[in-house]
């Protein structure tokens, strides 16, 4: 299939294909494992060709998911106005992402046709983790950084989840006001490179055998 120039019907039906089979791979595999070449192959494209219109994973996640952002754009955006107040933008970020009514039904249509809600969950985390999370982390500088990041993907993402797919209560009836005010404080925490992490507790030694004890032997009284 090749496109006959963008906005006609072989356009449209181009994009359709690459779409569900990008939907249905995210859905099937997560984002890490799904790559460019195996969508392109589903849908029936070559891979140069669906490279004019998404040309990077990330990208083509933002559009098969239809958010209505793609939020590594908002990266500079999130970053400006420095550390202070970072943790709440990136916790409006996620639950502008992933309120959006379109997203939240094509999450739950693909719940519906048998994707799993932990899968769907685990290519969420990993596509912020890797296109939004990683960089901001990265740009701010802090120590510990993989274990930041990892907390505050986990975070963000098991509250969206808990909030918008999974219908958690109270979670899921809060506002979204005062979800930012229970959440942002923990995330600006893990952002800030003058909050240490906890260090790991040492494993507490194993104990020391103690020999064994013989029982004194028992002597017969003389005659």
């Amino acid at each position: 299939m090749t496109a006959q120039g963008k906005g006609g019907a072989p356009d449209r039906d181009l994009r359709a294909s690459v779409l569900d089979a990008a939907r249905a791979a995210f859905a099937a595999r997560g984002y890490a494992r799904t790559t460019l070449k195996g969508v392109a192959a589903a849908a029936g494209v070559a891979p140069e060709v669906m490279r004019r219109y998404y040309h990077s994973k990330g990208e083509l996640f933002a559009a098969a998911m239809r958010l209505p952002t793609d939020p590594a754009s908002a990266i500079p955006a999130l970053l400006a106005p420095g550390l202070e107040g970072l943790g709440e933008r990136m916790v409006r970020l996620t639950l502008a992402t992933l309120s959006d009514p379109e997203v939240r039904d094509d999450l739950l249509s693909l719940i519906r046709a048998g994707a799993s809600a932990a899968t769907l969950t685990r290519a969420l985390q990993e596509y912020m983790e890797i296109n939004v999370i990683d960089r901001v982390v990265t740009a701010v500088g802090v120590p510990d950084a993989r274990m930041r990041v990892a907390l505050i993907s986990s975070y963000l993402v098991g509250v969206g989840a808990g909030r918008y797919i999974i219908r958690i209560e109270p979670l899921a009836s809060a506002s979204d006001e005062y979800v930012v005010r229970l959440v942002s404080p923990t995330i600006q925490a893990l952002l800030d490179p003058r909050v240490p992490l906890p260090k790991p507790a040492r494993d507490a030694a194993p104990p020391v055998p103690q020999p064994d004890v013989a029982e004194p032997a028992e002597t017969e009284d003389a005659p």
